[in-house]
């Protein structure tokens, strides 16, 4: 009887230390297995990522915080990772558009044109502010012309090259 209850302990050893070492032996994940796990996820394209003794190391640059911590959850979550070295950097912020700046004189320039639409033999321009009027035009279309002119709030109207006809 001693001896079958030897025999039974041993074989119930044996049974349990196989076990314990079949259930203990997963099979070993290659370096070469998570890099290709990586390199296929498109999450991953915009890094570079390396990977040795199933430690991934990863570089290149994210958009922002959220998007460095992102990465490296899911390739934590890749089944043979031991560890990750998050090696990524924040890209810069784009630059501000650059501003828009009107010319003093590009109001008044737009105000000449739409004063002087109806008198085609006057012409002006204006420059620091002041407008210059040259051509010609009757005494009656100068009175209208100069109202017009006046209502753009230029700091002068010089008309010294207009000619006036009566």
């Amino acid at each position: 009887m001693k001896r079958t209850f030897s025999h039974l302990l041993n074989a119930s050893l044996l049974i349990a230390v196989t076990s314990i070492w079949l259930f203990s032996c997963k099979p070993k994940i290659k370096d070469e297995d998570i890099q290709t796990q990586i390199q296929s996820n498109t999450a991953f394209s915009h890094l570079v990522a390396t990977v040795k003794d199933g430690v991934v190391t990863l570089s290149g640059e994210c958009k922002d915080e959220a998007d460095k911590t992102a990465c490296e959850s899911a390739v934590r979550k890749i089944p043979g990772v031991k560890d990750v070295v998050n090696n990524t950097t924040i890209a810069a912020p784009p630059p501000p558009p650059a501003s828009v700046v009107i010319a003093a004189d590009d109001p008044l320039t737009q105000g000449i044109t739409d004063a002087l639409k109806d008198f085609p033999t006057v012409k002006a321009t204006a420059k620091d502010g002041i407008i210059t009027v040259t051509g010609e035009a009757t005494t009656a279309n100068w009175k209208k012309i100069k109202m017009a002119l006046d209502a753009l709030k230029p700091k002068k109207v010089d008309a010294s090259a207009l000619t006036i006809k009566k």
